[in-house]
């Protein structure tokens, strides 16, 4: 006959996060693997605005991601609205990032050069 031990532990989520183990993570910026900090949002934090192209999890549908811009939400929301109306297409403006459908990096890349931003083509 097996014996219940109610009181056993067998798992917890306490303190068994990564960052638990080690020293405790700075906040802010953090370093990645390479040694280039980064910003809580995930970007890099070199100044560079890049544009990803992103299929996964949207059935295939290609869409454009501006990624890296430090804007507050008004700023980035009025943006999105600019680039939505230079692309001719819909898209949003959520978590520090703005999605466009379509693959218009190459638009994207030179209506924020216009405005003077260093833009990478990244991703896709």
């Amino acid at each position: 006959m097996r014996e219940r031990h109610s009181d056993t532990l067998v798992y917890s989520s306490e303190d068994a996060s990564v960052a638990n183990r080690g020293a405790p993570m700075a906040r802010g910026r953090e370093a990645d693997a390479r040694g280039a900090t980064r910003r809580p949002d995930g970007a890099p934090a070199d100044g560079v605005v890049r544009i990803w192209l992103e299929r996964h999890g949207r059935n295939g549908k290609p869409v454009s991601i501006v990624r890296g811009l430090r804007l507050d939400g008004a700023a980035l929301a009025q943006l999105a609205a600019q680039l939505k109306r230079t692309c001719g297409t819909g898209g949003t403006a959520k978590d520090g990032e703005i999605v466009i459908q379509g693959d218009h990096r190459a638009r994207i890349a030179a209506e924020l050069e216009k405005a003077g931003v260093r833009v990478k083509l990244a991703g896709g």
